[in-house]
């Protein structure tokens, strides 16, 4: 049975998966990511974080070795394969993730709700320069899709590819709209108007 202690992570679906299809070894699980383009979704820099994922994934039961390749071209190299309890657990935790919205926490919210800190103008402006870099990303997006189209390949092949489009879309679209209010003075603040707004600081003894 699958360790269902082991937690689920972007990676560890990435490498159950990989392995379903043949026996990889850590390098050719890096090449593969990266050349399907789904480094673009899951980040493998540093194939450190492959071996570390690999062995919590051995250790639970869910990989394990398949060969030990050694030829004169490359060093020794370790094939791994998926066992029956990773396919298991590779499937719970697809349906999980597809099924079940989770809590993450990336910066840029955070970011946010602190902005008040900055000038509105110094606010404006560094949304305007996460504009353009939105704006260069949805343009690269909507490239590799019609690349990809023309290629033949399916939708489903191309669906976190669709999915990231659409984020950025509406990331770029909400962006523009909230420079444009700083810009018509309908949103604005200033430090002493919020400071004020706070009060006195709560006594915490």
């Amino acid at each position: 049975m699958a360790d269902t202690a082991l937690r689920s992570s972007p990676l560890a679906l990435t490498v159950l998966s990989l392995l379903h299809y043949q026996p990889l070894h850590p390098y050719g699980m890096q090449r593969l990511i990266k050349q399907w383009g789904k480094d673009q979704v899951v980040n493998v820099n540093q194939r450190a974080g492959i071996y570390r994922t690999i062995e919590r994934l051995q250790a639970a039961g869910l990989v394990e070795v398949h060969e030990v390749g050694r030829d004169q071209q490359y060093a020794e190299r370790t094939l791994y394969k998926v066992t029956e309890a990773g396919r298991e657990t590779t499937r719970a935790w697809l349906l999980d993730m597809l099924g079940t919205p989770k809590q993450e926490f990336p910066q840029f919210p955070v970011a946010l709700s602190f902005a008040l800190m900055l000038t509105p103008d110094e606010t404006r402006a560094v949304l305007e320069r996460r504009v353009r870099a939105v704006a260069r990303t949805l343009e690269q997006l909507e490239a590799t899709l019609a690349e990809e189209s023309d290629d033949g390949l399916g939708r489903v092949v191309l669906l976190e590819t669709d999915y990231q489009r659409t984020m950025a879309a509406a990331e770029l679209a909400w962006l523009t709209a909230v420079v444009e209010d700083i810009e018509a003075g309908r949103l604005t603040w200033s430090w002493e108007e919020l400071t004020a707004l706070a009060g006195p600081a709560a006594d915490l003894d």
